[in-house]
């Protein structure tokens, strides 16, 4: 069929015909076709935005698998962007490095390796994309900035590369990074390492002043492929349509996933292209599952934050998504003849070049389509009538979702009647808050599983003696990194009870752009409990300036970290022990004095908190009690160091009531 006879601007409910005076829209490419499109995705990391999937019971962690990589299933994603992990704090907790050390490599710390390997299972033509949002502190030598050695920058960014492939088989077709000497530098280290393939992505935050360095620099535009910009709310700058660039909206979206988050995602998904010739949008995150009190809560594109109970939300974000990627592939082509809906909305339609035509509407109205960020200017969207021309016969499958924001009553992605098109024109009506997906592809499915478990609460007793042997993470289930790396340790030099062990493992600072506290920290348990029991056996490896602590009550992680309250029981090196209401500015001391603790021993230690009292107990006799605790009435269980230092944990247990 030829496109050229496909003239088609399309809104459909049921089949009514309206005869009506109304504005008339026609597609075409008589004039040539638009943009190349390059999919839709969703981000994995940026930061640990991940952590409880891995965590998921099957077939819980499968079906959620499914839901976002399963083509015409659920949101059939077409890229999948992951954090190369910094061993720092990027805003909802840390992700191991590949390189904690300059001399050392390891390509299986972490669950991305995982989760690439998982979408590529589902979708092996699924384009895979890292970036790095913080570096080892190494890396910057000691500074806050990872750019004063690129070639060392470079080099790391590139061993990540390499190791997906050798170690993982995974071919990485895109990396993003942030300084024009990078850009230059990591083109040239991708080049001489045999990856050519590997495309850039420039500057991955901003429009400006990338794009007019890439005009002004030959150079500079020989090593960038992409112009990628965070949140651009759907505009883009002149000087980047002068480039000739590939334009993305490569983090995008970062909105709570209720109906007006999935309003903001159908808003975007059209008009980045619409208004800003965006040929890819990401969304930051792919699923949220970390704990929903941690900054962002629930601002991935569906949710998983419960392995404990195997519970899972397919949120409306997974069904505006189907709208396009089931019916589209990256390779096909924007039309020319996109644009606005006379009374608010938009219209964009893609072909395959080979006869196939997908065209898809949004009506989102102003406040049911607020993203979190950047502001939304005011514009009006009404009920209207649209007329659209066609020539040609043949038949266009149409999928409708209705936000329904008055009757509280939605209906996402349900499939129509076929609409069979004869020569001449229809009149549509078009509600607001709808969108339409008209289309000649046939294979668009709405998948679907059983119900999930219900939702349950963290259990109130827990307990992990980390005694595995082969694990298949390098993270222990449920804790929640927020500073330093606590990672799986087998203490080959210890034949007794504690040779399977948790360490934190950094000795150093990470460069990142985040909010770091100085302590190194992971939180685990219910946000809500308030009365509850810590146990924890600790393990010091800094002679004199060693310190560890467990926690509860802890009300702040993510960025907000370091000004995090809570019972905090902490034991040092030199034989003394504190007790505080912060993490370790020790604004509020609880109680403290002489513990008898070294390092190099196993101690362990107990918290109780109830009510308005806590006491703690060392080695099961009481070091302190009836400590009047003022601050943090609620929050999760924890456990950490006084400093980047080296540092065990072992049977862990909470009891809350």
């Amino acid at each position: 069929m030829d496109l050229r006879f496909l003239l088609v601007n399309l809104l459909f409910l049921g089949s009514s015909l309206h005869l009506c005076s109304c504005q008339t829209y026609v597609l075409s490419d008589k004039d040539g076709l638009g943009r190349v499109f390059d999919g839709i995705g969703g981000l994995s990391g940026g930061g640990a935005t991940s952590r409880l999937l891995v965590n998921y019971a099957e077939p819980y962690r499968s079906q959620i698998l499914d839901f976002l990589f399963k083509p015409n299933f659920g949101a059939s994603l077409h890229i999948l962007k992951v954090e190369i992990g910094g061993d720092a704090q990027t805003t909802d907790g840390t992700e191991p490095s590949h390189m904690h050390y300059e001399n050392d490599e390891n390509y299986f710390r972490g669950y991305e390796w995982w989760l690439m390997k998982e979408a590529k299972k589902r979708n092996p033509n699924i384009t895979l994309i890292g970036l790095p949002w913080a570096f080892p502190g190494w890396v910057g030598h000691g500074k806050n900035w990872p750019y004063d050695f690129p070639d060392i920058t470079a080099a790391y960014v590139v061993n990540w590369i390499l190791g997906a492939k050798q170690y993982h088989d995974l071919d990485i077709q895109y990396v993003g990074v942030c300084t024009r000497l990078l850009w230059i530098l990591l083109r040239y280290t991708l080049d001489k390492s045999g990856l050519e393939r590997v495309r850039i992505i420039a500057s991955d935050n901003l429009w400006e002043p990338i794009t007019l360095s890439v005009l002004l620099d030959p150079e500079l535009s020989s090593a960038v492929d992409v112009i990628g910009a965070h949140y651009p709310g759907t505009v883009t700058v002149k000087d980047a349509v002068k480039t000739q660039k590939k334009l993305w909206s490569s983090e995008d979206y970062s909105t709570f996933n209720d109906e007006v988050g999935g309003g903001c995602w159908a808003r975007i998904l059209n008009q980045n292209y619409v208004n800003g010739l965006m040929t890819a949008t990401i969304s930051w995150n792919l699923v949220a599952s970390y704990y929903e009190e941690l900054p962002f809560g629930r601002n991935g594109l569906m949710t998983a934050e419960e392995p404990w109970s195997g519970h899972y939300m397919v949120d409306s974000p997974i069904w505006i998504t189907a709208h396009t990627t089931q019916f589209t592939q990256p390779g096909w082509s924007y039309l020319q003849t996109v644009g606005h809906l006379e009374q608010g909305g938009s219209y964009v339609a893609l072909t395959d070049g080979r006869g196939n035509l997908t065209v898809v509407i949004e009506t989102m109205t102003h406040d049911h389509s607020v993203c979190i960020r950047p502001p939304l200017l005011p514009f009006n969207v009404t009920s209207q009538n649209a007329t659209f021309q066609l020539k040609g016969s043949f038949e266009l499958q149409v999928w409708r979702s209705q936000f329904n924001f008055k009757t509280q009553e939605p209906s996402f992605f349900e499939k129509l009647t076929p609409l069979k098109l004869v020569n001449g024109s229809f009149t549509l009506h078009l509600a607001e808050d709808e969108v339409y997906t008209l289309t000649t592809v046939t294979t668009g499915q709405k998948g679907s599983y059983p119900d999930p478990p219900p939702s349950a609460p963290f259990p109130k007793v827990y307990k992990d003696d980390f005694n595995v042997r082969n694990p298949p993470f390098s993270e222990a289930p449920d804790f929640a990194d927020q500073t330093g790396v606590f990672e799986y340790y087998i203490n080959m030099t210890d034949p007794g009870p504690h040779v399977f062990t948790l360490r934190q493992v950094l000795t150093q600072r990470p460069v990142t752009w985040a909010t770091d506290a100085d302590q190194a920290v992971s939180v685990i348990g219910d946000h809500q409990w308030r009365n509850l029991t810590v146990t924890c056996d600790v393990f010091m490896e800094s002679v004199n300036t060693g310190g560890v602590f467990i926690a509860a009550r802890v009300d702040k992680g993510g960025e907000s970290v370091r000004s995090a309250n809570g019972v905090f029981f902490w034991v040092f090196a030199d034989g003394t022990y504190k007790v505080t209401n912060d993490l370790g500015q020790y604004k509020t001391v609880l109680a403290e004095g002489q513990s008898g603790t070294r390092a190099y021993v196993w101690h362990t230690l107990s918290l109780t908190v109830e009510g308005q009292y806590a006491s703690g107990l060392l080695n099961g006799y009481p070091l302190w009690k009836n400590a009047v605790v003022l601050t943090a009435k609620n929050g999760w269980a924890a456990i950490g160091t006084h400093s980047f230092e080296l540092a065990q944990f072992d049977n862990f247990a909470v009891v809350a009531e």
